[in-house]
């Protein structure tokens, strides 16, 4: 297995970007043409919203990729864009420790400052809100949902999860914070935090395991 993966962080994120931006030109072109008309209309036109969230995943997943990547040793395994059987969706990045295993959903929200909104208390049920630039989330919904398939495969081996934000607004002071058992960070924090573990877990037997029922995406 060795120190790290070998599959490139946001790989299938950048395919989907790539599949719809070439979708988008080719639309574009069977109303202008081939020539240079249908040429500056591409190149004059706005790509979708639908499409530039790609390339910004894409963009998040390699940024947290290269941190981890930094980190990696026999101690520390770290897979990479690894695909959920049976469905269309992935799992950004899996980091085996000694400790246990980390699940790690990686966003790229530009200047939007994630935060957490507790409602309910001593009459109600307490609820917890992910917050990103103000807008409910349902991100750590996602993130508990691979942490469960990751733990039915490994279960005793203990699962973490963590939302790593890129290009955040994270505040001067403090900042990172965990919500239903899910750590909200940014890289460098993450990082931090992983290469501080310890424990017994076999790392090496542990990550080959994930690796052959997680397969690249």
């Amino acid at each position: 297995m060795g120190t790290n993966d070998t599959t490139s962080a946001g790989a299938s994120a950048q395919r989907e970007y790539d599949r719809r931006r070439a979708r988008d030109e080719a639309k574009i072109r069977e109303t202008w043409g081939e020539g240079r008309l249908g040429t500056m209309a591409v190149a004059l036109s706005s790509e979708r919203q639908s499409t530039v969230a790609w390339k910004s995943g894409a963009v998040g997943e390699a940024v947290v990729g290269r941190t981890l990547d930094a980190i990696a040793s026999d101690d520390l395994v770290v897979l990479h864009d690894r695909r959920i059987p049976r469905s269309r969706a992935n799992i950004d990045h899996i980091a085996v420790t000694r400790s246990g295993v980390w699940v790690i959903d990686a966003k790229r929200y530009r200047d939007k400052r994630p935060s957490l909104r507790v409602e309910g208390g001593l009459f109600r049920p307490r609820v917890e809100k992910l917050m990103v630039g103000g807008d409910p989330t349902r991100l750590v919904d996602s993130v508990l949902h691979q942490m469960q398939l990751v733990h039915e495969l490994i279960d005793p081996v203990p699962v973490s999860g963590a939302l790593c934000f890129v290009d955040a607004d994270w505040p001067l002071i403090g900042g990172s914070f965990s919500t239903r058992g899910v750590e909200v960070c940014w890289p460098k924090k993450l990082a931090k935090r992983l290469t501080s573990l310890d424990g017994q877990v076999d790392v090496a037997a542990t990550a080959a395991a994930i690796g052959e029922r997680f397969l690249p995406a």
